[in-house]
């Protein structure tokens, strides 16, 4: 199944590194997604676009987890001219990860 299917997402940009929030729709899946949406496969994922470290936020009372992407906007928004400079197309990119049905 689709991340989207069990969780939403935004984003936050700052220089060159971009934030992506997963958050659950049910609290119930958060532990299924710690187990899936690994800084490691986020990585993996986004692999075209993020070139520096995934870290990973856990953030349990609200079943959400935030990921920090370095190296992931061409240099930030005044250096980059990508279509998406803030990276906010990346959160979709991110929700069509696969993950196991909980």
């Amino acid at each position: 199944m689709k991340l989207r299917q069990i969780a939403h997402s935004r984003t936050g940009d700052k220089g060159n590194t971009l934030n992506v929030s997963v958050i659950c729709y049910d609290a119930r899946h958060y532990d299924h997604l710690l187990a899936h949406v690994t800084p490691e496969r986020v990585k993996a994922h986004l692999s075209d676009v993020v070139k520096g470290d995934v870290t990973r936020f856990e953030l349990p009372g609200i079943a959400a987890m935030n990921f920090v992407l370095g190296r992931a906007l061409g240099g930030g928004v005044t250096r980059s001219l990508a279509l998406d400079a803030h990276g906010k197309s990346l959160s979709s990119a991110l929700m069509d990860l696969e993950v196991p049905e909980p």
